[in-house]
């Protein structure tokens, strides 16, 4: 691995190393993950407020998404265009399309936390590396926000329960 500490080290057009990049086009991943994994769950759930609620998650880590990706062009470098599928059963989303297709609303958010503790475990990671200032900025913003649904999608989880 490049020593960080390396002045002779290359660095990208925004001041962003290679390292910096790889951490952004991983949560990149992530959030194409969520995009995807939240649209499929919309279109797996009868209730309209959930279809809603999911639909605008799906909706924001797109925007989020977008954000990184121009942050990685900034850095004269290619981001990613979506998650991996490989990727995909490692950062939560592996079982959504089988509680989509059994209309199981409880397996469905059951599904969506389960991606959501991903997101946020993989946004913690990235914020424990060393990050420009203004790349922090973004990414805490952006992890606050992932946050707040998770717990959103998890408190629905444990009243789902509740009424099983």
């Amino acid at each position: 691995m490049a020593d960080r500490n390396n002045p002779n080290r290359p660095r990208a057009n925004n001041g962003l190393d290679s390292d910096v990049v790889d951490i952004l086009n991983g949560l990149v991943e992530t959030l194409k993950d969520g995009e995807n994994g939240f649209r499929s769950s919309a279109e797996g759930v009868e209730d309209p407020t959930l279809k809603r609620l999911f639909e605008s998650y799906s909706q924001q880590r797109a925007e989020f998404a977008a954000e990184l990706q121009s942050e990685i062009r900034r850095a004269g470098k290619d981001p990613s265009e979506s998650g991996h599928v490989m990727g995909a059963l490692h950062r939560g989303w592996i079982n959504i399309k089988a509680a989509v297709t059994g209309k199981d609303e409880g397996a469905i958010i059951s599904e969506a936390e389960r991606g959501e503790d991903v997101a946020v475990r993989n946004f913690r990671e990235a914020l424990e590396k060393p990050l420009p200032a203004e790349i922090r900025a973004l990414i805490e913003r952006q992890f606050l926000q992932v946050k707040e649904s998770h717990d959103h999608v998890r408190s629905l989880e444990r009243a789902h329960e509740k009424k099983s």
